[in-house]
């Protein structure tokens, strides 16, 4: 089979065929393989002194290179990305909670209403009876007169609270569905010349 030297083929075998090599990343001779360096240079990697790199696909998706319309630009040998993510309070996009399905129930404990007898019963007094002291009035609602419904006298009611994250932190895999081939390089073949 004639090919350019440098293509990326798939095979369905789990070896490189003769004069190809498995996209691995790994680092080749440059005097061995002159001819592939002049094509590759040291895109994939080596110090271009005496080694140069293969392109490494093993867990990575090839893209072209180059941008479309709306699309970043991206360069050869540029790689990026990840398996799997942990979200945090910095990468999750912003937005609130509603607090709901809270229900809160006040009971007012008299230790002794009698011995806070005032007046004749009205709006801010309420008839108590007194256990063995008869009827009498205790004065323990608030002055605010109008309110609805009157608060009781020196209690005030604040609900506030924070809704706390939960999980337990770990990575979660954001790979799509995946089937694992074989990806080799001609490391010989037709030197491709430019249009």
């Amino acid at each position: 089979m004639d090919v350019y030297m440098g293509t990326v083929m798939t095979f369905a075998f789990n070896f490189a065929p003769s004069n190809w090599a498995l996209c691995n990343g790994q680092i080749m001779s440059i005097s061995q393989y002159n001819a592939l360096f002049a094509l590759l240079g040291t895109v994939y990697g080596g110090n271009g002194q005496q080694t140069f790199g293969l392109p490494n696909l093993q867990s990575r998706l090839p893209v072209c290179q180059g941008s479309g319309p709306g699309l970043t630009p991206r360069v050869m040998g540029e790689v990026s990305g990840a398996e799997q993510v942990t979200a945090t309070l910095n990468n999750l996009p912003n937005h609130t909670h509603t607090l709901a399905g809270l229900t809160a129930t006040t009971t007012v404990q008299l230790a002794n209403p009698a011995s806070n007898v005032v007046g004749t019963p009205t709006a801010t007094n309420a008839y108590i009876g007194a256990s063995g002291t008869g009827p009498g009035l205790a004065n323990i609602y608030s002055d605010a007169q109008g309110a609805s419904p009157v608060p009781l006298k020196g209690a005030a009611t604040t609900i506030s609270g924070t809704i706390t994250p939960t999980g337990n932190g770990l990575p979660m895999p954001i790979m799509n569905p995946y089937l694992v081939l074989n990806f080799s390089i001609a490391l010989n073949g037709i030197f491709p010349s430019r249009n």
